[in-house]
Parts: structure tokens; C-alpha cells; sequence
């Protein structure tokens, strides 16, 4: 067995590790396999096209990222921080109470990509809730700033994870289908779906009912390192 085609593992572990251009690690670990295993230049470069036609889709989603990062660095957070807090009525609460809405009535369409931790939430969402909480509150602690990240990516997962399930082509959904029909059970798909809206919609309530009282607890744990703080 020829062991040298790994060498390309090899390449990628010491790039990553020495912090080199990702994307210049992995086409030279390909490169570096390629010769390794006997191809010539032409052939790796075949290989490389091939590769990039068949995952054309996964590629798009991947050039998503180093975009997201360079709004980021030119002051896409500051923008939508500047934005939020023209909005005079509106609360953290609010604000992903309506982000929940849209997100899990997004994803019963199938338009799961128009949110996202990555390119939505890090970004947009976060900023926003901690502006306004900020505008209510005043500056806040590091432990309750985490707790309202770490909320609202709780809000993005359960929109998406209770959204989908209503669209009638969602995987899970077709998975079923097929399930119950190797057991003799005909159903529709339709049916399927239309059998997750109860739940999507108590998801919506459940999660929105904590959400309104998102700004009370806030609050309630601001007013209460405060006054250890004081204490101390």
C-alpha cells in the first residue's frame, strides 16, 4: 500500500498549525496528494475542477463566511447597532420575539439560509439585542451579555428546528413518509407537515412567552450584580 498519498494530511496539520491562508493550505495539501499518489499537474487540476463542479453549492455557502467577515471588519455590527436603536419602542424582548417569527415562518417555506448563527446572528442579531439592552439598562455585565448571545442563538435554533418541519420537502418529513410506508402505512407528506404545525406553534409561544420576559430578568440580574458589586 502507498502511504505517501497522506501526505496532504500532513500539509493541512502543519498549515492550520502555523496559521498560514486556509484555502492556500488546502489547495496545496491537494497538490502535495496528487504528486504523492502519481497525477500530473494536468490531472490534479482536472480533479480540482471536478471537485469544485460537484460542490458548486457547498462553495457558496463556504465564500459565505469570508464575506459575513469582511462586512464585519468595515462596520456591519456598528451599522446595526446605530439601526436598532433608532427604534424607539422596541425592547430586546421585542426585538427577538419578531427575529423568531421570521426565522421559523423562513425556514415552513424552506428558506433556512436567510438566518443563521454565522451569518446572521454573530453579526446582526447579537448586536442589536445588546444595543437596546443597553439603551435600557445601561452598560452590561460580561455574564449577562453572554446569556443574551447565548439567547439569541437559542432563538435561531428554535425557529429553524420547529419552522422546517412544516415544509412538506423537508428531509425529516420525506424520512417519515418512507418510514411508514415500509411498515404498510400509506401517508402523505402533506399530511406529515400539517401535523407539525401544533407544535411549531407552541414552540413559537413557548419560547415567545419567555422572550417577554427576557427585559424583566435582565433586570432583575443587573440590579442584583450591582448591588454585590456595591457591597463588595
Amino acid at each position: 500500500m502507498n502511504w505517501w498519498p497522506l501526505i496532504g494530511v500532513l500539509v493541512v496539520a502543519i498549515g492550520f498549525m502555523l496559521r498560514l491562508n486556509a484555502l492556500l493550505v488546502v489547495v496545496a495539501a491537494g497538490f502535495a496528494t496528487g504528486i504523492a499518489a502519481g497525477m500530473d499537474i494536468l490531472e490534479i487540476l482536472a480533479a480540482t475542477g471536478d471537485g469544485f463542479l460537484n460542490n458548486r453549492f457547498l462553495m457558496i455557502f463556504v465564500l459565505t463566511l469570508p464575506v459575513i467577515g469582511l462586512l464585519e471588519r468595515n462596520g456591519l455590527r456598528e451599522q446595526a447597532e446605530r439601526w436598532v436603536l433608532g427604534l424607539r419602542g422596541l425592547s430586546t424582548g421585542r426585538l427577538l420575539i419578531a427575529y423568531q417569527a421570521l426565522r421559523q415562518s423562513a425556514a415552513a417555506i424552506s428558506l433556512t439560509h436567510l438566518g443563521g448563527h454565522p451569518q446572521t446572528v454573530r453579526p446582526l442579531l447579537a448586536p442589536m439585542a445588546e444595543a437596546t439592552a443597553t439603551r435600557t439598562h445601561g452598560r452590561l455585565p460580561d455574564s449577562v451579555r453572554e446569556r443574551l448571545r447565548a439567547m439569541c442563538a437559542a432563538t435561531d435554533n428554535v425557529g429553524l428546528f420547529f419552522g422546517e418541519d412544516v415544509f412538506v420537502a423537508f428531509g425529516a418529513v420525506l424520512l417519515a413518509q418512507a418510514f411508514l410506508a415500509q411498515n404498510s402505512i400509506v401517508v402523505e407528506p402533506l399530511a406529515i407537515a400539517l401535523w407539525a404545525l401544533p407544535t411549531a406553534i407552541a414552540a413559537l409561544l413557548i419560547h415567545g412567552a419567555r422572550l417577554s420576559r427576557l427585559d424583566r430578568r435582565m433586570a432583575a440580574e443587573i440590579a442584583r450584580l450591582r448591588a454585590a458589586g456595591a457591597a463588595g
